[in-house]
């Protein structure tokens, strides 16, 4: 039999080949593998599996569930080369999946981070968060889909943002309202005054021409939310920026029900708009904010009438 490692790598090979990343997980079984090779064993056991998938110990039970799929569909693979291994059963770490109640932001308080977000010390940081955080609110696209964005992924003169090999590999045109086209046009000639020669093609840049990083977005919008006044509330997550595509998709939602159109035959251009493959996906999205709840109910009553 082949060892372990190659054994890993073909498999990963193979999953991309069928479309997916594999990102995260292929880092997730080298680490299993390195586990195994250190320990000694050579195949797969619930023993092993199940020491290595509950580390650290301090983790969540999601953290270990989900250590725990990886080696589980890699040894589903490695069965069939070796009648040894040990496939973990599906009932091994179950854990519940709680959807955690996103944080839908207030217009008052976008506009509060946006100004936060211009008072960062970095000219060219500054702008970038804050046009990044103002497209957000207003398309919904993922933060991983905004800072790839490449200078040609961007049209101002036709209003259209190409998203190019995004979630699961699918690419999307993102229409925009005038009023982002300008903000962007701004911004564009904002980063070309500070940065004339930049060592990227990306449209957002940071102060040296690079490009702007997830990571660092996240950990500066952490810091935004305090300079702008937004707490955490009570036995909830702490708001994220993740949470403004939440908010794109209860606000458009939102305004449906209020310009009175056919909410459910507008939910597939939602999925659209978002990158989704079916509104199925978009549910996730949905918060029933007292706003949302109101409209709907009132929609309902005037369906319904004053049945008895």
């Amino acid at each position: 039999m082949m060892p372990l490692r190659q054994i890993a790598t073909d498999y990963v090979a193979m999953r991309r080949s069928l479309g997916y990343r594999m990102n995260a997980t292929g880092r997730l079984l080298n680490s299993y593998i390195d586990d195994l090779e250190t320990s000694g064993a050579v195949t797969v056991t619930v023993a092993n599996a199940l020491a290595w998938a509950t580390r650290p110990a301090d983790a969540s039970p999601i953290w270990w569930c989900r250590r725990l799929s990886v080696v589980r569909c890699f040894a589903r693979h490695l069965s069939a080369f070796d009648p040894s291994c040990q496939v973990p059963p599906i009932d091994l770490l179950p854990v519940r999946n709680a959807r955690a109640i996103p944080y839908i932001y207030s217009a008052d308080e976008i506009d509060a981070l946006v100004h936060a977000a211009g008072t960062l010390a970095q000219p060219l940081h500054a702008a970038s968060c804050q046009a990044v955080i103002s497209l957000l609110t207003v398309t919904g696209m993922r933060i991983g889909e905004v800072v790839t964005l490449a200078r040609s992924d961007v049209d101002l003169a036709m209003g259209v943002l190409t998203v190019v090999n995004g979630k699961y590999g699918a690419s999307r045109h993102v229409p925009l309202h005038p009023s982002t086209v300008a903000m962007l046009d701004r911004y564009a000639r904002r980063r070309d005054r500070i940065c004339p020669i930049p060592a990227a093609d990306r449209f957002f840049i940071t102060n040296v021409g690079t490009p702007v990083l997830a990571a660092l977005l996240e950990q500066t919008f952490a810091k935004l939310l305090v300079q702008a006044q937004i707490t955490t509330p009570p036995g909830r997550r702490r708001p994220r920026i993740h949470d403004l595509r939440h908010r794109f998709a209860v606000v458009t939602l939102r305004d449906w029900y209020r310009d009175g159109v056919d909410v459910r035959a507008r939910l597939p251009l939602l999925s659209t708009m978002l990158g989704h493959v079916a509104p199925a996906a978009t549910y996730w999205y949905l918060t029933a904010t007292p706003d949302l709840l109101a409209l709907a109910a009132q929609r309902l009553h005037d369906h319904l009438g004053d049945l008895p």
